[in-house]
């Protein structure tokens, strides 16, 4: 498996303390084996792209917007998958877990909001044989997994999936997001994975173009020049020079958008699934969130 050369940056920076990953040639990671025989597994001729999610504030789970409506119509519009394996920016963790538990609750891992929101539930089930499955393939290949039985879904999983699958009838397999990794290495993750879309699974990272709270305006209708122009810079990175793209740190000021990188990162994890990016939807709110979603194929 070939991955983009690395640019000279601070990302490269970290990569001694990162898993291990092999670029020789390996049988792909699949999910059969989660299944009752390996024949269980549909054949599809449509793909299922990955995506990158923008969640916002939890309030996105009771609103509606042109991004709620965007979330809607993927759902309405993408074959139904058999599964979902998501990375959020609100699980990060010393390595790389997945959450094996079969019935993850609802975790509202916030406060100071409205009391409705603590009322939700998103009763979606989990995928515990899958779960092992993606465990001891990604073990195999030398990189340090464990499975966790006692995982909740935090609201990066759930605000938007409640738009997008609203019955809560597609199982649920969320990854971690480990405090060392980088974009190469949540990248290199996601490449790992992206044969799981050939199997009817929607691989997805859920995050933030932009992500900075300190220059939040709560309601506002204004835009923020430099989260816009940030986000403007980085798709056309994603179109046109991967490299770069992961590169994301050379980006002058990029501290100014992304005081810290974990509302950031999914969106590599979703482009080592897919490589080819396209735009499902774009938007500001709150004068400096991008709610951008991107498709990747």
């Amino acid at each position: 498996m070939k991955y983009p050369k690395r640019a000279t940056s601070k990302a490269s920076q970290t990569t001694h303390q990162r898993d291990h990953h092999h670029d020789t040639v390996q049988t792909p990671i699949t999910s059969a084996a989660a299944w009752e025989s390996a024949s269980a597994v549909p054949s599809t001729t449509s793909t299922l792209p990955a995506l990158f999610i923008s969640h916002g504030a939890p309030t996105l789970a009771i609103e509606q917007s042109a991004t709620t409506s965007a979330l809607a119509r993927i759902g309405q519009n993408l074959p139904k998958p058999r599964a979902i394996v998501i990375m959020s920016a609100h699980w990060q963790s010393a390595k790389l877990e997945i959450n094996s538990n079969p019935q993850p609750k609802t975790w509202h891992d916030f406060s100071g909001f409205a009391p409705e929101l603590y009322d939700l539930q998103y009763p979606a089930s989990g995928q515990p044989a899958l779960a092992e499955t993606l465990a001891q393939q990604l073990t195999a290949r030398g990189i340090t997994c464990s499975v966790n039985p006692v995982r909740a879904c935090d609201h990066g999983v759930w605000a938007p999936l409640r738009h997008l699958y609203p019955e809560a009838d597609v199982p649920i397999v969320q990854v971690s997001l480990p405090q060392h990794y980088d974009s190469i290495a949540c990248y290199q993750l996601g490449a790992q994975l992206a044969h799981l879309r050939d199997e009817k699974i929607l691989v997805i990272g859920s995050g933030n173009i932009t992500h900075n709270l300190q220059a939040l305006r709560w309601e506002a209708d204004s835009i923020d020049q430099a989260a816009k122009g940030f986000k403007q810079w980085l798709l056309q990175q994603l179109k046109i020079d991967i490299p770069t793209a992961l590169d994301w740190q050379q980006y002058p000021e990029y501290k100014d958008i992304h005081p810290s990188d974990e509302h950031l990162l999914p969106l590599f994890f979703a482009l080592g699934a897919g490589q080819r990016v396209s735009v499902v939807h774009q938007s500001m709110a709150h004068h400096s969130l991008g709610m951008d979603i991107y498709r990747f194929d």
